[in-house]
């Protein structure tokens, strides 16, 4: 390949994931995940992910995916639960949830308290950890 054509696949490359990383942060102000630690699964191209998150009081998580399952905990506070094609429900501390992998959810903290999770996330290797999504149909 000529060098100015890798040159150029490179920086529309690094735009692409500038405007998909903004997008994604846009869609997901007041939420904060914190890698506490990854690691190859047993399931062949899978890793697993540990992650503290936390979700602002008041704040709406944007609608996303993850490329995995998604396993949680909450440790603190109540939120509003949306999952596509379900009724939304309420998780509080010392519930938990799962997500299957590619399900299109999102999550409001109605609350004046941040709520508080441990996420544990076995997704496709090198995949982000989550991807915004459209809103489901209703």
């Amino acid at each position: 390949m000529h060098p100015t054509t890798t040159k150029h696949l490179r920086q529309l490359t690094a735009v692409s994931l500038l405007l998909i990383s903004s997008t994604l942060l846009a869609q997901s102000t007041g939420i904060t995940r914190t890698i506490v630690t990854k690691a190859d699964s047993s399931i062949p191209g899978k890793e697993d992910v540990i992650a503290r998150v936390e979700i602002a009081a008041g704040a709406v998580v944007g609608w996303h995916t993850h490329p995995g399952d998604e396993i949680s905990y909450v440790m603190e506070g109540e939120a509003e639960l949306l999952v596509a094609n379900q009724p939304a429900r309420k998780v509080k501390a010392g519930e938990g949830f799962v997500i299957p992998a590619g399900v299109v959810h999102s999550a409001k903290n109605h609350g004046s308290v941040p709520i508080k999770l441990v996420g544990v996330y076995v997704i496709d290797k090198d995949k982000p950890l989550a991807t915004p999504a459209s809103a489901p149909s209703p």
